[in-house]
Order: C-alpha cells, then sequence, then structure tokens
C-alpha cells in the first residue's frame, strides 16, 4: 500500500486537513491519475490555465514554473498549510 502524500504537488508545502485531488491531465481529456494539493493551490491552478491548456503536455510539466503561477507560489510559501484567502477569477 502506497503511503498518502505528505506535501502539495504545487506548492511543496505541508498538506493539511482538507486536501483535494487535481488530475494534471484533466479528468475531460482522459485523465486518470490524481494528485494532492491544498484547496487553494487548486483553485490558483484552475484560475491560470484552461483545461485545453492543461492538456498540453508542455504545460502540464511546467506548472509550478510558469510565471502565471510564480507570484501565487511566493505569497504561498510561507501561509500555514490549511491557510484559505479568495482566489481572482480568470481574466479573459
Amino acid at each position: 500500500m502506497v503511503p498518502p502524500p505528505t506535501t502539495c504537488w504545487l506548492c511543496g508545502r505541508p498538506l493539511g486537513r482538507k486536501i483535494e485531488q487535481h488530475h494534471p491531465l484533466p479528468k475531460s481529456r482522459g485523465g486518470r491519475e490524481t494528485v494532492a494539493v491544498h484547496p487553494i493551490c487548486h483553485r490558483a491552478i484552475h484560475t491560470a490555465f484552461t483545461n485545453a491548456e492543461l492538456a498540453q503536455p508542455s504545460v502540464a510539466a511546467a506548472v509550478a514554473t510558469d510565471p502565471r503561477l510564480t507570484k501565487f507560489l511566493t505569497w504561498i510559501a510561507d501561509k500555514p498549510p490549511d491557510f484559505h484567502a479568495p482566489t481572482a477569477r480568470r481574466t479573459k
């Protein structure tokens, strides 16, 4: 049996009480694998990227280093595991 993850797939911080499962390859595009993320990190991913973008292998492999998330990742780095704040809506 595989032990549950202890860190967030996106930010690398320890996981808290609330954990969400993110499909790196969107379910709508045939993805089955999931990774554990904080709720705020999950929202940040889906605010920054569309499912069509996440379905592209080059984007999926570089989500954590994409310029659209670097400011968020710097800001969240020192927050406690169960930290929550409103996430901005996607701009079109």
